[in-house]
């Protein structure tokens, strides 16, 4: 899936399109900004409590677990020379602590995370005209 980044009203807001949705993004104006969008990192740290909060309901379903809701939390800041996310997750329903246990692990294991985790690379091609 391509996503597109384009220039969106104000100063330097940008409109993100992923397929038929679009989320705005800008910084705050002491950075320049409007704050009429989340910031890029908020957006990484979004995706980050989306996708564990998916993995681990689609996981808890397949088990039967009595997961009646999840409650995810991220707070990210830049640490000295590491960016820091820390993630809070409140599991609502009839678990046990080895169910809950199990569930902590498998949000280790989603997507967003491994990627974050992992290696990565990003080509950059400049397009003229």
């Amino acid at each position: 899936m391509e996503i597109k980044v384009s220039k969106g009203q104000g100063k330097l807001q940008h409109v993100i399109e992923i397929g038929e949705h679009k989320l705005l993004t800008d910084v705050s104006a002491a950075l320049g900004g409007e704050d009429t969008g989340a910031e890029p990192h908020d957006l990484l740290a979004a995706a980050l409590g989306a996708c564990t909060a998916l993995t681990v309901t689609m996981y808890a379903q397949r088990k039967q677990m009595d997961l009646q809701d999840i409650d995810v939390r991220i707070e990210h800041s830049q640490q000295e020379d590491v960016y820091v996310f820390k993630r809070r997750i409140r599991y609502v329903g009839n678990l046990t602590e080895a169910e809950q246990a199990r569930l902590t692990e498998i949000a280790g294991r989603c997507p967003v995370h491994r990627t974050l985790m992992g290696q990565m690379r990003i080509d950059t091609e400049t397009v003229t005209g």
